[in-house]
């Protein structure tokens, strides 16, 4: 398998910065990566675009960085859902407040940080075009 798309314009899928993933992780301690491959796993745990995360149960505390293309708005409420039903999910997102997701599933009921500057995804050497969130689904999250 060529990696080297998951790192380019050319898809929907944006790797996590390890660094980046690594200070979340130790603030959230996740145990499931929502939305992987085998070469960007987050987690121990981890649901393929084969298994297809939409379709699985989100349990314990999830990472989930979603393909950002036409499909995010079906991660985001599978995340509110999750959440919804006492669960907890911390995502990675395009920071795309227009959205109709956006004020679905995110504004006024989630904790938002938007990111400083523009990360730098996978093995990119450029920044990625746009700005990026992460969004907490879940009640209280800190430390636990």
């Amino acid at each position: 398998m060529n990696s080297a798309v998951f790192y380019s314009s050319k898809t929907d899928m944006w790797a996590t910065p390890q660094d980046f993933f690594d200070a979340l992780d130790a603030e959230f301690h996740f145990t499931l990566d929502a939305c992987a491959v085998k070469e960007n796993a987050k987690c121990e745990a981890y649901y393929t675009p084969e298994q297809d995360g939409l379709d699985q149960p989100w349990t314990g505390r999830v990472w989930c960085n979603p393909p950002y293309g036409r499909n995010v708005g079906q991660w985001v409420k599978k995340a509110h859902d999750t959440a919804s039903g006492g669960g907890f999910v911390v995502m990675l997102l395009p920071a795309r407040t227009d959205t109709r997701w956006f004020h679905d599933y995110i504004y006024g009921k989630t904790e938002v940080r938007f990111i400083k500057g523009r990360l730098k995804f996978g093995s990119c050497q450029n920044a990625a075009p746009f700005p990026s969130m992460v969004v907490i689904f879940g009640g209280e999250h800190k430390n636990e």
